[in-house]
């Protein structure tokens, strides 16, 4: 390798030292083959960006708290900024949490910007799976990056438990006091499991700094590795795009990740982290030192979890409380029923690629992305789980409902029973047959035409309206799909083949789909 030289005839130290780097790891070959990858330019993409970039938030937020939080069940007598609690008993977790809160400077907005970050990012891996099922993004080869993300968003709901409930005040306790009754519902194993959580009776005295090593370290951990394998897999297979003139399975139509797309991910990062804190600085969010320390005599009125795990509360809530006695053992099925269903809905929709493509017989690869209207079985199957969703959120706040629409708990209930079953079915039709008129209006256009509103009279007194045909490309994106439908089921040519262009054989803002 030939040093660069400048013009004074010598090598700069910065460039000796780049050489020098370069020569053992590679990193103009690995900059030249992957700073110029290209990325899409659409809206829904940005969805991955809010996830990534909240949970960056999280960690560095969270690094700053685990300085000041003290994971301990041992009772102290507070004595703090927060004159209302002063000689009150309480853990320490309780207590660091108030001096947290109080005392530290700028401990309250990192606070709140960390549980606010952790609601966006939850939110934000929901649509961005979302997106991804409504499009069809999931399929080969992709599905198990599709089974990454799912991952992700299951851990992030536990990690969110597990950091909600380390305050030790009396909202997160009653939330604990919940899994408690869960576990118990167990058959058999279910007071061991108990037992081995809390560290004894409940409440125990280790939970606290078991949920802390959870929470801090080993959940984290795999969050991150997988996140990492996520984006890796996101570079190897190249990103999914839209269908449109120029766009085909062998390429991707975009903008170069340097120097175009980076400027705006930096931008979008500030923005994100920006509008994160602004919201916590605005909107409170679990005001433990309104709730006070957790006592297991005592349950706080009103209890709400986080929303993302609503939907289980709703599970338990709606559930009539049945129990059975099986070979000398009580079933409460009024909490098991609900923990076996809680991870099937979730199970429902990590192994939904392996499914379409079981039913369907789809095994070739697929880089462009779907209309949904142009799939509405899947469209509708999305709907509907969204639906049951909405529904059991809905039921694990009945309480509130009906308090503050001053209807009686028992009538709320009974409609989220009753709409548990027959709403998603309706969602379900009705998805389907609008995807299906949507469908139908677009071959309308591509046949006739858009109208114009010009009304013509005829000869023979005949009124018709002047219709203008579509454009090459709006024509394009109604169709291609219909194309694709009628190509045979072959796989695609091997990953090196290059596409029919001339030069270096990929076209300006163009990328092979394969590396």
């Amino acid at each position: 390798m030939t040093d660069t030289v400048t013009t004074s005839g010598k090598t700069s130290s910065g460039e000796r030292l780049a050489d020098w780097f370069d020569g053992r790891l590679g990193l103009h070959t690995l900059g030249r083959r992957y700073l110029r990858k290209v990325f899409p330019d659409h809206w829904s993409f940005l969805l991955g960006e809010i996830c990534l970039y909240s949970f960056v938030v999280l960690v560095l937020t969270g690094v700053y708290l685990t300085l000041f939080f003290h994971p301990s069940m041992n009772e102290v007598t507070y004595h703090g900024g927060y004159v209302p609690l002063n000689g009150i008993r309480m853990s320490e977790a309780y207590a660091s949490t108030l001096d947290i809160s109080f005392d530290v400077r700028g401990g309250l907005l990192i606070r709140q910007i960390h549980h606010w970050a952790a609601l966006i990012f939850l939110a934000a891996m929901l649509t961005h799976m979302m997106r991804h099922f409504f499009t069809g993004s999931f399929r080969k080869p992709r599905e198990l990056n599709w089974v990454f993300g799912w991952t992700l968003l299951l851990l992030g709901m536990f990690e969110g438990l597990f950091g909600y409930s380390l305050p030790d005040d009396l909202l997160s306790g009653t939330g604990l006091r919940f899994v408690d009754g869960v576990l118990l519902s167990v058959p058999v194993v279910g007071t061991y499991l108990s037992f081995f959580l809390f560290g004894g009776e409940f409440p125990g005295h280790d939970i606290v700094s078991r949920f802390y090593s959870l929470h801090v370290l080993l959940i984290p951990g795999i969050m991150a590795a997988l996140v990492v394998a996520h984006l890796i897999l996101v570079v190897y297979h190249k990103h999914t795009q839209f269908g449109g003139p120029g766009k085909t399975e062998r390429n991707v139509v975009g903008t170069p990740f340097l120097p175009v797309y980076l400027a705006k991910a930096g931008g979008f990062l500030f923005l994100v982290s920006g509008v994160i804190t602004l919201v916590a600085a605005v909107a409170t969010v679990n005001p433990v030192w309104a709730y006070g320390p957790y006592r297991a005599d005592q349950v706080s009125t009103g209890a709400q979890p986080d929303w993302y795990l609503g939907f289980a509360e709703g599970l338990v809530r709606v559930m009539p409380g049945w129990e059975i006695d099986v070979a000398g053992h009580t079933l409460v099925l009024g909490v098991l029923v609900p923990v076996v269903v809680f991870p099937l809905l979730l199970v429902a929709i990590g192994v939904y690629p392996f499914v379409e493509a079981r039913f369907t017989g789809d095994r070739r690869e697929h880089h462009l992305l779907d209309r949904p209207r142009n799939r509405p079985v899947r469209t509708a199957i999305g709907a509907a789980w969204i639906s049951v969703y909405l529904i059991l959120l809905a039921g694990g706040g009945n309480d509130i409902v009906a308090t503050r629409l001053h209807l009686s708990i028992n009538s709320v209930t009974w409609a989220v029973r009753v709409s548990l079953f027959v709403v998603p079915v309706l969602v379900f039709t009705v998805t389907r047959r609008l995807c299906l008129g949507l469908r139908q209006r677009d071959r309308e256009l591509v046949a006739h035409g858009r109208a114009t509103g010009v009304i013509t009279r005829l000869p023979h007194g005949e009124y018709v309206e002047a219709h203008r045909p579509l454009g090459p490309a709006e024509l394009h994106t109604l169709t291609e799909h219909e194309h694709r439908d009628r190509s045979d089921h072959r796989d695609l040519q091997p990953a090196d083949a290059q596409p029919a262009v001339g030069g270096s054989g990929v076209p300006a803002g163009q990328e092979d789909p394969q590396p």
